[in-house]
């Protein structure tokens, strides 16, 4: 057993410094950015705000509408490949580039993956998703899925260390997802007593990647386009949205009423509603380590994403920043023990 001393910072620890700028307006303001990849030869262009693959936020209906504004989505791994080939007849040539298929690690997974990039060659990131990605079964999968896919972007998670970057990376990932425990709906930390302070784990596993050539995502833990924006401060290449994203029409979710008003169903992938649904139960193994949330129906995604960029262009006018990829160099971050004046907040 060992202790460290040294403080880890959550996205509530922290505010942005202002700084001079010659920015005159939002407008001036460039958020998208182009990567190119440590294994994979394609080159991504847009902006790097990812919903996330959740059955409740990653939908077919969300990658149609974030597309139209160049954002990502990362489709969960539940749909059929009739549902996939329904969905790609029908998709728009400039959003093809912006959606990933997402996999878990098991024999039946790598099965389904392979006829659904079989059959939608125009995929070309695969999200490999688990909880846990410190096994080392979890680094062979990765190794094998690149050298079956060598031309397509792998994402790789979750881990919030930097030497599981490292390592994840050299066996084949391009990008690795950071953040155990941080979402809105997963209860990990709290049943398993595991996790790391998310912006913390965005400056560590940055450093890591950028060192090597690979890029990160920080997955979990915004809950206000401010944190979106200290994400992106704190190094994060990425940031995968869940709950901001979840609610609106184009997410799934059972949608129900309550005191005559319209509410959508919205819980983590390692709830038990999600096991019920997709796996027939909770293994009698394991625990629940996810909630199930009803949040007041809040229309169509376009007026959240509104808020989401309009925040960080404004980020980036406060600190001089006139493109996302300048807001890291940008950004000083000070320690703080109150963020809002919350008088008039419900």
């Amino acid at each position: 057993m060992r202790i460290e001393y040294d403080i880890k910072l959550g996205f509530k620890d922290v505010m942005i410094r202002p700084k001079r700028s010659t920015l005159k307006s939002r407008s001036e303001v460039s958020l998208e950015r182009s990567f190119k990849f440590l294994h994979s030869p394609h080159v991504y262009t847009g902006v790097p705000i990812i919903a996330a693959n959740m059955d409740t936020v990653g939908t077919f209906e969300m990658a149609r509408a974030l597309s139209e504004q160049g954002l990502f989505t990362a489709i969960h791994k539940h749909y059929s490949l009739n549902d996939w080939s329904v969905f790609s007849s029908t998709l728009p040539d400039n959003a093809k580039d912006l959606i990933a298929v997402s996999t878990g690690i098991s024999k039946d997974d790598s099965k389904k993956l392979a006829s659904i990039i079989e059959n939608n060659s125009y995929l070309k990131y695969i999200c490999i998703d688990v909880a846990n990605g410190y096994s080392e079964h979890f680094a062979h999968f990765v190794r094998d899925t690149r050298s079956k896919y060598p031309d397509c972007v792998i994402i790789a998670g979750n881990v919030v260390t930097g030497e599981m970057v490292e390592e994840l990376l050299l066996s084949g990932a391009d990008v690795v997802k950071v953040g155990i425990g941080p979402g809105s709906v997963c209860t990990t930390r709290v049943k398993t007593g595991v996790g790391y302070p998310q912006l913390s784990a965005i400056i560590e596993c940055a450093d890591a990647a950028h060192g090597i050539g690979g890029q990160i995502i920080s997955d979990g833990g915004c809950a206000t386009p401010g944190d979106v924006a200290k994400a992106f401060g704190g190094g994060a290449d990425f940031v995968m949205l869940g709950g901001m994203l979840a609610g609106h029409t184009e997410s799934g979710g059972e949608i129900i009423e309550k005191q005559g008003k319209p509410y959508r169903k919205f819980y983590g992938m390692s709830s038990s509603t999600a096991m019920n649904k997709h796996v027939g139960g909770v293994a009698e193994y394991r625990a629940s380590e996810g909630k199930t949330v009803e949040i007041p129906f809040k229309g169509e995604v376009k007026n959240t994403l509104q808020e989401i960029l309009g925040g960080l262009r404004s980020t980036c006018t406060y600190v001089g920043a006139q493109r996302l990829k300048d807001l890291t160099k940008c950004t000083t971050f000070i320690r703080v023990n109150e963020q809002e004046n919350r008088v008039y907040t419900e």
